[in-house]
């Protein structure tokens, strides 16, 4: 008790200090955030960037629930911003000439490099059976709509015929791409599978649906 009693009567005394001297606990609060440097809190938490950007842009509009809605809304922004879609598609437009005249910066990955390029050129100076693979299957999926026995036999030997000339043609054209590469490229690490693919695929495709457009005619000297 008599600790107690001890406590209180400084306390008392403390409290009677202050007030005599003029100066309280929320004065010297008040001198300490008027301190050089000393940046007061803002009394809240700082908003997230997802709430401060929810705040600008307004309420989100809830998630079309069928596909006609869908359509509907994506018709009012294609009308809201007509000059956006021609943007786009000019710029579509440019980059598919730009891919088709073979600049770099416009091609896939796998067309890329001085290596591919090089491939290309090797596969479109010559002239190859594997250009008539798409033709072919034209022709056999007619041949199938025949109700003609003796068309479809023959149909289907040719093509038996046709594919297996088509993998012979593309093996040996793949080691010889292959084998021209890597003396044209000695430090360039060459695998011979991915090379031979990919010289497969571009000898299979029609030659005016080759992307990126051949830069060489069929006879052309490739060095």
């Amino acid at each position: 008790m008599r600790f107690l009693r001890r406590s209180s009567t400084k306390e008392a005394d403390t409290t009677d200090g202050t007030a005599e001297s003029g100066t309280t606990v929320e004065d010297a609060d008040s001198a300490e955030a008027r301190r050089k440097g000393y940046t007061p809190g803002k009394g809240r938490p700082t908003p997230k960037r997802r709430e401060a950007e929810g705040r600008r842009r307004g309420p989100v509009a809830p998630p079309p629930q069928t596909t006609r809605e869908a359509i509907r809304r994506s018709r009012e922004l294609r009308k809201k911003n007509p000059v956006n879609k021609e943007e786009r598609r000019a710029a579509a437009k440019e980059r598919r000439e730009r891919m088709l005249a073979g600049d770099e910066r416009y091609l896939l990955p796998r067309d890329r490099g001085p290596v591919k390029a090089y491939v290309r050129d090797l596969v479109d100076s010559r002239r190859n059976v594997l250009g008539l693979f798409m033709p072919m299957a034209i022709v056999v999926f007619i041949t199938l709509l025949v109700p003609i026995m003796v068309v479809q036999q023959y149909a289907t030997l040719l093509t038996t015929v046709m594919l297996l000339g088509m993998i012979l043609e593309g093996f040996l054209n793949g080691r010889r791409i292959s084998r021209q590469v890597r003396e044209k490229f000695p430090k360039e690490n060459i695998r011979g599978s991915s090379i031979g693919w990919y010289a497969f695929v571009r000898a299979s495709q029609l030659r005016k649906l080759r992307v990126p457009k051949p830069r060489v005619k069929p006879g052309d000297k490739v060095d």
